[in-house]
């Protein structure tokens, strides 16, 4: 072992070994803040300057924690040659100093994880197939290594007696990484089947979430709500539970429309040979009514005598023909998807009146465009609906009854 000359050895006035002792280490302490000034503030600064790219993401915490082992470095192997010094004390300063770089290398390497991790997610396919739950995975690994390494340096025993215990404790450890597991088993799950993407919208009624995913991390995903509220779900639940993912309405190109009107059924009937001709005017079905009144007239016609009765004759109703209208307004419609389906039918009458659900998609997924268009088009259907003798079911409110005793 080297040891520093002592003050008698240089011919200076002799002082107490103990004294000898503190000012050695404090030569050595600053022998190690000169080496990590130098490291820092020179050759760092230079890397970053000429080395390092300057914009996106960039190695330099990699680098900055490397350039801390130079002082652990220089106290591990430079205790020793203090003069006094216990060996008792020496051996502890030197474990602690080995200790200390194998964390800083652990670190170190976590920056160079999130650094890889970062590079990636600048890639097209980051988004559908991202790896940070797999980064955090190696993390794990990592900072696990570095406590099993530095618990060996410091008892100065060898790692694998370390690991050899370890089986005595698997239950244990099982049982405290246990949400860990599940998350790691789910998160590859969600990669490797493509169930979900940063920028989905999915709705999980159970845990609050109805909104963007915004993170996937390996113990939670994070989906940021349409009030800009934030819920963060265990990744197993997504796995275990399920949610709904509006990604394929989105890839689709168009939103579904289905949203019904109540007819008031004391308002059907059929319509009148006067009223036919009125509704001819509307371009969008006249010949629908044309077709239909030389299809019925036909029909009638085969029936002979019985066909001239009211009763046994067919005859064009005015919730048909307005049902009619609908289909050719939604097919002219320009913002209504015509390669989806479209249709327009009866549900069954209820005490609400008569449902004619309108089930069609749009030619765009946004939101605000979206909830424009569906209403404009129940606008026109409403207003329009009583050129068909319809009228709309509403329940009687406090101004009905009021009227009603009123008038009585």
């Amino acid at each position: 072992m080297i040891e520093l000359p002592t003050f008698a050895d240089m011919g200076l006035p002799g002082l107490a070994p103990g004294t000898e002792a503190v000012i050695g280490l404090c030569i050595l302490a600053a022998i190690a803040w000169l080496g990590n000034f130098i490291a820092k503030h020179v050759i760092l600064r230079a890397l970053i300057a000429r080395v390092l790219p300057q914009d996106g993401p960039s190695p330099r915490k990699v680098v900055a924690y490397l350039a801390n082992i130079v002082p652990t470095v220089i106290v591990a192997y430079g205790v020793g040659a203090v003069p006094h010094l216990a060996p008792q004390i020496a051996s502890v300063i030197a474990n602690v100093a080995n200790g200390v770089t194998i964390l800083v290398i652990a670190m170190a390497i976590s920056a160079g994880l999130s650094f890889i991790n970062a590079l990636y997610e600048r890639k097209p396919q980051a988004a559908s197939r991202p790896i940070k739950g797999y980064i955090q995975v190696l993390k794990i690994v990592v900072y696990s290594g570095a406590a099993i390494l530095i618990v060996a340096v410091l008892i100065e025993q060898s790692p694998l007696l370390l690991l050899s215990g370890l089986g005595a404790m698997a239950a244990v450890v099982l049982l405290v990484f246990k949400d860990t597991i599940l998350s790691l088993v789910a998160s590859v799950q969600l990669t490797s089947n493509d169930l979900l993407r940063v920028g989905d919208w999915i709705e999980m009624p159970q845990a609050g979430a109805d909104g963007d995913v915004i993170d996937i991390a390996l113990h939670t995903v994070k989906v940021q709500n349409f009030d800009k509220t934030i819920v963060s779900i265990p990744t197993h639940r997504l796995i275990s539970e399920s949610y709904k993912n509006w990604r394929g309405m989105s890839e689709a190109g168009g939103r579904r429309i289905k949203r019904a009107i109540f007819i008031d059924q004391n308002s059907i009937g059929f319509l009148a040979d006067e009223d036919a001709a009125g509704l001819k005017r509307f371009a969008l079905i006249a010949d629908y009514l044309e077709d239909k009144q030389r299809e019925i007239g036909q029909w009638n016609a085969d029936l002979g005598d019985a066909g001239r009765e009211a009763v046994n004759a067919r005859r064009v109703t005015n919730v048909g023909t307005f049902r009619a209208y609908v289909i050719a307004y939604l097919r002219a419609h320009p913002r209504i998807s015509p390669a989806m389906t479209l249709m327009v039918r009866q549900l069954e009458p209820g005490p609400k009146g008569l449902p004619l659900e309108i089930y069609c998609f749009t030619d765009t997924t946004a939101w605000l465009e979206y909830e424009r268009i569906q209403s404009d088009i129940f606008d026109h259907l409403l207003a329009i609906l009583p050129e068909f003798g319809l009228r709309i079911f509403q329940q009687p409110s406090g101004l009905d009854l009021r009227e009603l005793t009123t008038g009585s």
